[in-house]
């Protein structure tokens, strides 16, 4: 008996099939508690050896692997291209999904891989780093529309001091939020808060002069009025900061207490949200990754070749864990700024003619060969047992740099 289930958010769809690919029996089940215990039963009762889903997360994968069920998922993707194995249309429909699912794990088991879950402490450091992303983004947005409004109200704020979001330039915007504000300070005003603040990078009359010399913005009335946009913005973009810091205080916590953490902060320039974003991306179920090119394919590092007859293509791998392919690249591209080896590699790509995020994809499928050395043999990275950058370093003792 194989089973295939069709997740939705509110209802699931269930389709059980035998060894000839005949339907056994369709069932809809509620998202809840009652539903997917009575799936479950079913399934128990069917002796089901395998069950398809699209996706690996979630209560109800949770519940299938405690129940002892063996999963696999098959991505949206896959099943759309499957769809056409049983009929030319080609159209969405759920009933349908479900018994292609069961189908192809009927017809497939041997190219697909059963589902292992992660620790669950793994799973709760990625779902703390997968948040802190998501709110990164927002952050990211929130100062994009600070930035276009201020553009037009208050242009001598904009570049004034390093980031917009950082936290003298939001201190300067609720202190200093209108073009009328900023025409009566005066150097010693300034330099007085800038003292306040303990900001020492520029001097006051640096910025001040900026300040006068740029484009004029908003003033008298519309310019208070259009001040209340500024300071909307600016209370956004304080609470989504707030909720950063916060995740990454429990990121912190969360990855010391990971029986993996020294693996992944011993790599260069990994620190904390770094090294905890991948050792979440690549979990620590060993027998998920039989080689590191399982682990590099997944990533997305490794190039798609595509080929017929005399033509040959080489191009951009699409089919990924993006997830984990923006831990790894994040990680490799700014590596090469702390160890020797990463800024060789990284640099003959450049020299070959490769863009920027090309080479830090090949430095990335280099560096997930050293990684999965040490993930499966649970030892930090060591750079004095690196051969590689031994050999390089006894060439050149300061490359980097």
């Amino acid at each position: 008996m194989f089973a295939g289930v069709d997740w939705a958010e509110n209802n699931h769809v269930g389709c059980l099939i035998d060894v000839d690919g005949k339907v056994i029996e369709r069932l809809t089940i509620g998202h809840d508690k009652a539903g997917i215990a009575s799936l479950i039963a079913v399934l128990t009762g069917a002796q089901v050896s395998g069950v398809g889903i699209e996706r690996g997360d979630g209560p109800l994968v949770t519940a299938l692997l405690a129940a002892g069920m063996t999963v696999f998922v098959i991505a949206p993707s896959q099943v759309k291209a499957l769809r056409s194995r049983y009929g030319s249309a080609g159209n969405k429909d759920d009933r349908f999904d479900a018994f292609v699912l069961a189908d192809v794990v009927r017809t497939d088991r041997r190219r697909l891989t059963p589902l292992i879950a992660d620790r669950a402490d793994t799973q709760t450091l990625r779902a703390l780093v997968r948040a802190r992303k998501d709110l990164v983004g927002h952050r990211i947005a929130v100062a994009n529309q600070l930035r276009a409004h201020l553009l037009t109200v208050l242009p001598a704020v904009v570049g004034l001091f390093a980031e917009l979001d950082a936290p003298v330039s939001r201190a300067f915007l609720a202190d200093f939020g209108t073009q009328d504000a900023v025409d009566a300070l005066t150097e010693d005003h300034l330099a007085a808060w800038l003292r306040g603040r303990r900001y020492t990078r520029k001097p006051a009359a640096v910025l001040l002069q900026r300040l006068r010399a740029a484009v004029p913005g908003v003033t008298g009335s519309a310019g208070q009025a259009l001040a209340g946009i500024t300071r909307a913005y600016l209370a956004a973009l304080d609470a989504v900061m707030a909720q950063i810091e916060a995740l990454e205080q429990q990121i912190a916590v969360a990855l010391a207490a990971h029986p993996d953490a020294a693996i992944f902060t011993s790599l260069p320039r990994a620190g904390t949200v770094r090294a905890a974003r991948l050792l979440a991306e690549i979990g620590d179920c060993r027998a998920r990754f039989p080689t590191a090119a399982a682990l590099a394919g997944l990533a997305g590092v490794t190039p798609s070749t595509r080929q017929s007859g005399n033509s040959r293509i080489v191009a951009f791998r699409w089919a990924v864990d993006r997830q984990l392919r923006d831990a790894v690249c994040d990680f490799a591209g700014d590596s090469r700024r702390d160890n020797a080896w990463a800024a060789h590699l990284y640099a003959q790509a450049r020299a070959r003619g490769k863009n920027h995020n090309h080479a830090v994809r090949i430095l990335a499928r280099a560096w997930l060969t050293v990684i999965y050395r040490c993930w499966t043999t649970h030892t930090p990275y060591q750079p004095a047992q690196h051969r590689a950058l031994q050999t390089l370093l006894q060439q050149d003792p300061q490359p980097v740099g």
